[in-house]
């Protein structure tokens, strides 16, 4: 009977045993499955940090790239505004002084224009017609000169059109005045030559 009793105390502890064993194992098999569903999600969360890396990296490449297109467009627009502004305000200056001499110029031509328009050689009388011939052609010779040097200052200007299509016009004026001159000394040389054989009969009586 004590042996009996020994034997049987002695298996409940072997039960015992196995059965810590297998719940030792299921504890371990759990902890197994635990980390690798922890290293899963480790790993998982890694791999969303490593693309959202890559994708600040490719955002800050983009960036930085059309920064430089910006410095490299900023530069060049800068450079060449600041020629075009160069330029526009040297052809400003140009435009205005050449509007400047071509108010000074018309203002003289006018007080030409008006001593040339005055001249009227037919209603010189014989007594008057050398004195005024003399003064008539200078006033014509003065304003030729004049009109000459004008045309010389602004044949390398954009006026110089001007002048050009003036001179022909002018040369064709002067020369009609020029003849009329001489019409109306030709018209009244039988009078003065009448004149003067009258006053060389009378000074010989």
């Amino acid at each position: 009977m004590p042996s009996a009793t020994e034997h049987t105390h002695h298996l409940r502890i072997r039960n015992t045993q196995l059965e810590m064993k297998s719940s030792s194992g299921n504890s371990s098999g759990e902890d197994v499955d635990g980390k690798l569903r922890l290293a899963q999600t480790q790993l998982e969360e890694l791999q969303a940090q490593r693309e959202e890396l890559e994708r600040l990296k490719t955002e800050t490449e983009q960036l930085n790239t059309r920064k430089r297109e910006l410095i490299g467009s900023q530069v060049e627009m800068s450079e060449r505004l600041a020629s075009a502004m160069t330029l526009i305000d040297r052809e400003l200056f140009e435009m205005k002084q050449e509007i400047d001499d071509l108010e000074q110029c018309r203002s003289c031509f006018a007080g030409h224009l008006s001593k040339i328009e005055k001249l009227n050689p037919e209603s010189w009388t014989r007594e008057q017609l050398p004195d005024r011939l003399d003064r008539a052609l200078a006033i014509v010779d003065h304003a030729e000169d004049e009109y000459s040097q004008a045309a010389e200052h602004f044949s390398r200007t954009r006026s110089a059109s001007i002048f050009q299509g003036v001179r022909r016009a002018k040369s064709s004026s002067n020369s009609e005045f020029r003849q009329q001159l001489f019409r109306g000394f030709a018209f009244n040389l039988p009078i003065i030559a009448l004149g003067g054989l009258a006053l060389i009969a009378y000074l010989c009586k």
